[in-house]
């Protein structure tokens, strides 16, 4: 049966690292078709994605910028499009939710709470010398800011899409964010099924301990009892070792460049497919069965993908 198998989601590119950390982060629309491509044919029922500019990799939030690659996408693959409302932290969410709003995607991401966002412990781990003269300040200035989503703009975004169709990756980096969730259950603005995608690793954030694994498992588990489904992201390091705990605990997983760009210890991944070719080993070797683009569908009651504005 379809619902006991796993859905592999895979984030290409994010808004989390810069160009200069890694040759092998796509960054032009080219470059972000053929990695989700690689990523669904090696085993992702789900893409995430994000846009950025060609020319810097700067993250860019313009419907226009998705345009060229989620159609490539589309019409070579049956993978499940997974639009970002997160942007980047630096983005006010009137920009961030325009490309799921206009392009009407099978499921858009959306972040649960403001918080502290740090990226700037990246900078001393990268050795060279920064390509593009807005990523050192980008990373650096996540200690002073925030990532902004008060109840106010997840409501805004939940409002704003109401009409499409869309369900949510709902994304919480901390337990309180699974009782802003709840709170937005009740008022009836999201609907069950829901997807809960818990983010651990991310500096303000909850952490990658077993225990928080555990104690995020078993909050969502009193908060929405059979009302959801679960799956679970390691920043960095912890990427495979936190998917392999969720899945044993009948859990889904998310991997992809934008959650950690290597593959093992001083290791870059050479590309998105190679993370879900390593997931998914493990998840087979664990004894479990991997979901299709079509499973994920009928899983998380997805509209489908003639059902998209693009």
């Amino acid at each position: 049966m379809a619902k006991n198998k796993v859905i592999i989601t895979c984030a290409v590119t994010g808004a989390i690292h810069t160009p200069s950390m890694s040759p092998y982060l796509p960054i032009t629309a080219q470059e972000i078709a053929d990695a989700a491509l690689g990523a669904a044919e090696a085993g992702a029922a789900v893409v995430h994605l994000h846009a950025r500019n060609p020319q810097d990799g700067r993250p860019d939030q313009t419907p226009e910028a998705f345009l060229p690659f989620v159609k490539v996408i589309k019409q070579a693959s049956n993978v499940v499009i997974n639009l970002t409302t997160g942007g980047s932290p630096t983005m006010m969410v009137e920009e961030r939710v325009r490309p799921a709003a206009t392009l009407k995607p099978e499921i858009a991401s959306l972040n649960m709470g403001t918080m502290n966002f740090g990226l700037y412990p990246m900078i001393p781990r990268y050795k060279g010398k920064f390509k593009y003269d807005w990523e050192e300040p980008y990373l650096e200035g996540s200690k002073k800011g925030m990532f902004k989503n008060t109840l106010a703009d997840i409501e805004f975004i939940l409002t704003t899409c109401a009409e499409n169709g869309t369900r949510f990756e709902v994304e919480c980096y901390d337990i309180g964010h699974l009782y802003t969730l709840r709170h937005f259950l009740d008022r009836g603005l999201i609907k069950a099924p829901l997807f809960i995608q818990s983010v651990f690793g991310i500096l303000g954030g909850i952490g990658p301990h077993p225990e928080d694994v555990m104690q995020m498992r078993r909050t969502a588990d009193r908060l929405f009892g059979n009302q959801y489904h679960w799956s679970v992201l390691g920043a960095g390091a912890s990427q495979m070792r936190v998917a392999a705990m969720a899945a044993s605990m009948g859990g889904n997983v998310r991997v992809g460049l934008e959650d950690s760009l290597w593959i093992g210890p001083g290791k870059l991944a050479e590309s998105n497919a190679q993370q879900v070719r390593n997931v998914r080993q493990i998840l087979e070797g664990m004894g479990l069965e991997i979901a299709n683009p079509d499973e994920a569908r009928e899983i998380l009651s997805l509209k489908g993908g003639d059902k998209v504005g693009f």
